[in-house]
């Protein structure tokens, strides 16, 4: 799930362990996922398994104010140690910077830095930085909205 979480919305294991079923809503036809209050649509099989976590996770795993997280620790009401479950990712071949990468490289060749740092929570200045080495220019669209 977290590896999903990284390679599909460039989200950093930091944020990932934070999440809680408070993240979570649905409606008839999709499951979102919300980051910095935009949701974001999660793909079917991704929102079984987050159900399934969700559903098998028991009071010790809760925040003191009564939210499940996604990815608990073994400390109760705490969750996952971020430095763990990137060992974890790159045990099984999943290397969580290389895939965040990845991700921010593309989302940034169909959104501008400006919406990618909205959405993600980063600093407008590393999302430009982001364009720059991903070869994106974005200066004709920002011009336009002047």
């Amino acid at each position: 799930m977290a590896a999903a979480l990284v390679r599909l919305y460039a989200l950093p294991l930091t944020r990932i362990v934070e999440l809680t079923d408070e993240h979570i809503s649905r409606d008839q036809e999709h499951t979102y996922l919300a980051v910095n209050q935009h949701p974001f649509v999660l793909p079917p099989k991704l929102a079984r398994l987050i159900d399934d976590q969700l559903r098998h996770s028991t009071p010790r795993h809760s925040t003191t104010a009564g939210r499940r997280y996604l990815l608990p620790g073994q400390s109760p009401g705490r969750p996952r140690n971020p430095l763990g479950l990137a060992d974890t990712l790159r045990h099984h071949g999943l290397p969580a910077r290389a895939a965040r990468n990845t991700a921010m490289m593309d989302a940034l060749a169909d959104l501008p830095p400006m919406v990618i740092a909205d959405l993600l929570g980063i600093h407008p200045k590393t999302a430009e930085r982001w364009a720059t080495l991903a070869g994106e220019n974005w200066s004709e669209y920002l011009s336009s909205l002047k």
